[in-house]
C-alpha cells in the first residue's frame, strides 16, 4: 500500500514543505544563535515566494493552500515568536519582567498570526489585497531587527536593551497582522527585487556594516507604513 501522498504532490508542495521545517530549524536553533534563526526565518521567506512561482509555472494541488498555510505557521508565527523570546532567556521559572513580557508578547504573536491566516485563507486567497500585515511580512521585520543588530541581546539603543525592543515589535506586529487595513500583493518585480535582498541578507548579513539587513529592513517599514495608500498596482 502506498502512503496517499505520492502522486498528489506537486514541486511547489515539495518546496512549502521545505520551507515548514526550515520553520523547525529556525525555532530549534533560536535559543543557541538568534541571529542564525533569523536569517532561516528569511531564507523560509525566500522559498515562500519560490512556491508561489513554481506553482505558477508547473501547478499546484489540491492540497498546495492548506501545505502552504501549515507551512507559514511554522516558519512565520512559531518560529519567530520563539525568536523573540529566546532573545530573553528560557528561565520561566524564574518569572522576572525580562522573560515574563517576552513570552507574552510571543503568545500573542502567534495568536494573531494563526487568526490573520485562517482570515486570509477564508477571504483573501483569490484576492489581489488582504487585510492586516501578512505574517511573512511580520516575520520578515523581526528577523530583520535581529540580523541588523536592533534586537540582538547585546544591544542597547538609548538605554533600552534589544529584547525589549524584540518584544515589543512582537506585540505591534500582532497587533499590525489584525488591524483593518487593506495591503495591496507586491508586484512581480518588487516581489522580486524583495527576494534578492532577503537572500543577501542571508548570505551576507555583515558585508558593508550590514548595509542588507539595514536596506530590507527600510524597505519592509516603507511597505507597511505607505503601501495602503501610496504603493501604486496598475
Amino acid at each position: 500500500m502506498k502512503p496517499r501522498f505520492l502522486g498528489r504532490l506537486s514541486m511547489a508542495d515539495i518546496v512549502t514543505i521545505t520551507n515548514a521545517a526550515i520553520g523547525f530549524v529556525a525555532a530549534a536553533v533560536a535559543t543557541m544563535r538568534p541571529t542564525l534563526a533569523a536569517r532561516l526565518i528569511l531564507l523560509g521567506a525566500i522559498a515562500d515566494g519560490l512556491d508561489g512561482v513554481v506553482a505558477r509555472r508547473y501547478g499546484s494541488s489540491e492540497a498546495g493552500a492548506v501545505l502552504d498555510a501549515l507551512a507559514d505557521v511554522s516558519t512565520f508565527v512559531v518560529a519567530p515568536a520563539v525568536l523573540v523570546f529566546s532573545l530573553a532567556g528560557i528561565d520561566v521559572v524564574a518569572a522576572t519582567t525580562e522573560t515574563v513580557v517576552p513570552l507574552v508578547a510571543g503568545a500573542l504573536f502567534v495568536a494573531a498570526g494563526v487568526l490573520r491566516l485562517g482570515m486570509y485563507a477564508a477571504y483573501d486567497e483569490t484576492a489581489t489585497t488582504t487585510e492586516g500585515v501578512q505574517t511573512t511580512l511580520a516575520a520578515t521585520l523581526l528577523a530583520a531587527l535581529q540580523v541588523a543588530g536592533v534586537t540582538a541581546t547585546e544591544s542597547v539603543l538609548y538605554g533600552v536593551t534589544g529584547p525589549t525592543i524584540a518584544a515589543a515589535a512582537a506585540i505591534l506586529l500582532a497587533v499590525a497582522m489584525l488591524a483593518p487595513i487593506t495591503y495591496p500583493d507586491l508586484l512581480a518585480g518588487d516581489a522580486l527585487i524583495l527576494g534578492a535582498v532577503q537572500a543577501c541578507t542571508v548570505l551576507f548579513p555583515s558585508t558593508l556594516r550590514r548595509a542588507f539587513p539595514i536596506a530590507l529592513l527600510i524597505c519592509a517599514l516603507a511597505y507597511v507604513t505607505l503601501s495602503p495608500k501610496l504603493y501604486w498596482r496598475e
